[in-house]
């Protein structure tokens, strides 16, 4: 099985809905794909949490799927949506040096792609 861990970093919601239909895309055919947020696309946590903003369905869904494998605990703290990312359930990622490590992920196969 095909194994992704995708990483979006871009916090523009016109780059990020790509990240979303790639997950939803990667997990329709079969992959075992996961979203980890990190950098600027953590603000979009807060953003598209509201039903009003462009996207909130999409993320609503791949949420829902539980296809996010966490936000980045020291960038939401940075960008003001850890609170929101608590709210949500998400999982907090923090294992190195407050940000989520990749090589724990490769070192179990996943392919990682940066956003």
């Amino acid at each position: 099985m095909n194994k992704v861990m995708l990483v979006a970093f871009q916090g523009e919601p016109m780059c990020f809905v790509h990240v979303l239909l790639n997950a939803l895309d990667m997990h329709e055919k079969g992959f075992r794909v996961k979203i980890i947020m990190e950098g600027a696309a953590v603000k979009l946590v807060k953003e598209l949490n509201d039903p009003e903003k462009p996207f909130a369905d999409l993320y609503k869904k791949v949420k829902d799927m539980e296809l996010i494998e966490g936000v980045c605990k020291a960038c939401a703290a940075k960008m003001g949506s850890l609170d929101s990312a608590i709210e949500q359930n998400l999982p907090i990622l923090d294992n190195m040096h407050g940000h989520p490590s990749l090589a724990k992920y490769i070192e179990v196969g996943y392919e990682v792609v940066t956003f």
